[in-house]
């Protein structure tokens, strides 16, 4: 089995949640914290779910909307079915040497 990590961006429903539901109200919080983002890389968080961010950034959205990792975004662990392929280093079976051709033999006129 082949686990893979999923997840949900809650950011702009944790904002309302807030009291907060404009962007221009997260500019002032986050440049309190030391962090300085344009109105659109925020309309970015916004309006998207990020793949990756930077932790300073992360730590300074979770202290001005004073919730925990889990609110933001909440992830869950997915397991999913490999699929098995046939290779060359398995041992032969019946049902492969059956299908496998005959070596061809070259034989030298005398």
């Amino acid at each position: 089995m082949k686990r893979h990590v999923e997840y949900t961006w809650r950011l702009r429903q944790v904002m309302a949640g807030r009291g907060m539901n404009n962007l221009s109200e997260l500019i002032p919080h986050l440049h309190e914290r030391g962090v300085s983002l344009s109105s659109s890389q925020i309309y970015r968080l916004l309006g998207g779910t990020p793949e990756r961010m930077n932790l300073v950034l992360l730590g300074a959205l979770l202290d001005v909307l004073d919730c925990s990792f889990e609110e933001l975004c909440p992830t869950t662990v997915v397991a999913t079915e490999t699929r098995h392929r046939m290779t060359g280093s398995a041992a032969p079976t019946a049902t492969t040497e059956a299908i496998r051709p005959v070596r061809a033999r070259i034989h030298r006129p005398e």
